[in-house]
């Protein structure tokens, strides 16, 4: 594939406004940390949102979207679609919450909801075991992509694709902090957009597709195109449908779609003007990243199936790609290389601009955890503030080290998916229910973390050579079934086995937070003098139902559009419409 100067020069351009952002924002980002990880609480919806989805762009993404549609059509999708009511929970239920606690980063959280040395170890254990290893394989799959964005798009090796993508990368994020992130994220989405669907419209006038009407009659895509799974193969319904949609959004914990919010989805939230502005940004984020965005790559991924129908077609095409990088998610990447001169920079900025903006966000989220919750927490709490900037700083470069040797070793997006996927199996309800039931305690989260962990590795490296537990082919959700029932009767039974927290602890979270009082009455009725907090989560469950809705209906409608089936198109445009409606309508009443 041959760059002009004209795309060299639009990607040396994207380069340097990243850089001039970074730069701009350093020396705000460096008066103080709480400006560093958290731009002084400051930040409107819009900015915060935009964010959001930027983050989740990801160059990772399009690569799994590409395998899932490859392998499993379009319907294969759910098993992420299902993550939308996780974000919606959050969205109406958890967001004012997370603002109401004021803490700097979500670990935090642990040591104003539980008490005593439980709490210190688990905020110090998770802010190594999620700000270092979860966080390092996460960065690690963006930069999986990225290697093999390079080797196809651009010839380069992994180790030469690694150093171009992270040195900018870690300059604008140590140099302008979140703030700079934050910037940056919101220039850097609207280049990802525009490159996506500008490749999306190229690549359906190749004459090998033949127009939209070409790809979605082709033998190859025909039955691929479907937006739930054959009723008739239980095998597929199972895994690809149910599961999703009846476990997987409330039982497993994955960065960005943590039960309750967390990690950089809760750090922007935290950082949010007020409570409206925190709930507004997740709010923009859920419509974008599930119901608008995810087309230009579902388009890609159909048409890859033309041109590459299969692996081997790939290895043809591209021998100079390391076998272990081979797999269907390269064909994203393949199916880039035959953009036209202009177009082809911009698509490989939106490319830079999806690895960077995710990249920026976890170290800045990464480093957060490492300085806020281990260094100033348990080693120096006497640290000034510039010394904590300068920590963070230092952090960001390890981390962003960490992910690139990883990255080397992994082979395909939907393997580390379904691997984080596992490890989290069983906890998410405990990120749910801590909030609005009194007797969850450290121990509870501690037990639960733990038994995930054991259970995923006995699964994923132990199982497969002994084979213990037999596990037919075509029914890998097994494994994420078991997770989540031994997991959770795992923490069921050390909660009610341990001792609830202090009443003195429990009363302090409640006065702060403001939950419904229902889970609390236990707690609440020995005090009679203290001020039982109705809510209104029934309503916001409500919301929640009908904010779900009204994002799939969003998808559905643009996916019937482009298919060109005008009654389902409309009768879920219209479904779209009445949902934002009922939501808007609601806005005011809601506290």
């Amino acid at each position: 594939m041959t760059i002009s100067i004209l795309d060299w020069s639009i990607i040396a351009a994207f380069f340097v406004i990243s850089m001039l952002i970074g730069v701009y924002t350093s020396k705000k980002a460096g008066a103080s940390a709480k400006e560093f990880f958290l731009s002084g609480r400051n930040m409107p919806w819009w900015l915060l949102g935009v964010s959001m989805v930027a983050t989740t762009f990801s160059a990772d993404t399009p690569n799994l979207v590409t395998d899932i549609v490859r392998t499993n059509g379009v319907s294969g999708n759910w098993v992420w679609w299902a993550f939308l009511l996780t974000g919606m929970l959050t969205v109406f239920v958890y967001a004012k919450l997370w603002r109401r606690s004021e803490v700097t980063t979500d670990l935090e959280f642990y040591e104003l909801r539980y008490g005593g040395k439980s709490a210190a170890f688990l905020r110090a254990f998770r802010a190594i075991y999620l700000g270092v290893f979860f966080n390092v394989v996460i960065m690690a799959t963006v930069s999986l992509a990225a290697i093999k964005i390079g080797g196809v798009m651009l010839g380069l090796s992994p180790i030469e694709t690694l150093l171009i993508a992270s040195i900018v990368t870690v300059i604008y994020s140590s140099l302008g902090g979140l703030r700079g992130v934050l910037l940056t994220d919101f220039f850097q989405f609207f280049i990802a957009m525009a490159g996506a669907i500008g490749a999306a419209v190229y690549v359906l006038d190749m004459p090998e597709i033949g127009s939209l009407d070409g790809l979605l009659t082709h033998p190859n895509v025909v039955d691929k195109l479907d937006f739930l799974p054959d009723f008739n193969d239980w095998n597929m319904v199972i895994p690809l449908l149910i599961m999703p949609l009846a476990i997987q959004w409330w039982a497993t914990w994955y960065p960005g779609a943590e039960p309750g919010g967390g990690g950089y989805i809760a750090q922007r939230m935290l950082s949010a003007k007020d409570e409206k502005n925190a709930i507004g940004a997740t709010l923009f984020f859920n419509i974008a990243h599930y119901g608008m965005r995810p087309w230009p790559w579902i388009i890609i991924a159909l048409a890859s199936l033309i041109i590459f129908p299969n692996v081997s077609d790939m290895q043809e095409a591209f021998p100079h790609i390391p076998v272990d990088k081979m797999g269907h998610d390269l064909a994203y990447s393949a199916m880039l290389t035959f953009l036209p001169a202009g177009l082809i920079g911009l698509v490989l900025a939106s490319l830079i601009a999806a690895v960077m903006s995710t990249l920026s966000t976890h170290l800045n989220w990464g480093s957060s955890y490492v300085v806020n919750d281990f260094y100033l927490r348990f080693l120096k709490p006497e640290a000034s503030d510039k010394e904590l900037v300068l920590v963070g700083r230092l952090s960001t470069v390890v981390l962003m080290l960490l992910a690139a040797i990883l990255a080397l070793a992994l082979s395909n997006a939907l393997e580390a998916f379904n691997i984080l996927l596992q490890i989290g199996a069983g906890t998410g309800a405990i990120f749910i229910l801590r909030w609005f039931w009194w007797r969850i305690n450290a121990m509870t989260e501690i037990a639960a973390m733990i038994i995930s962990f054991v259970v995923a590795i006995f699964f994923e490296v132990i199982n497969p050579k002994i084979d213990l537990i037999s596990i037919p082919e075509g029914q890998e959700y097994l494994k994420l079934l078991y997770g989540v029932g031994i997991t959770t009767i795992g923490w069921l039974t050390v909660t009610f086995f341990t001792k609830p927290e202090k009443d003195q602890v429990l009363l302090s979270f409640y006065r702060k937070v403001k939950p419904a009082a229902f889970g609390w009455k236990k707690v609440l009725d020995r005090y009679p003098q203290e001020e039982q907090e109705q809510g209104q989560l029934p309503k916001e469950i409500g919301l929640m139902l009908v904010g779900s809705v009204m994002v799939y209906a969003v998808l559905f409608a643009v996916g019937f559009w482009i298919y060109g089936n005008i009654m389902a198109a409309t009768l879920s445009t219209i479904t779209a419409i009445i949902g934002a409606l009922i939501i808007f309508k609601s806005w005011k009443g809601m506290r």
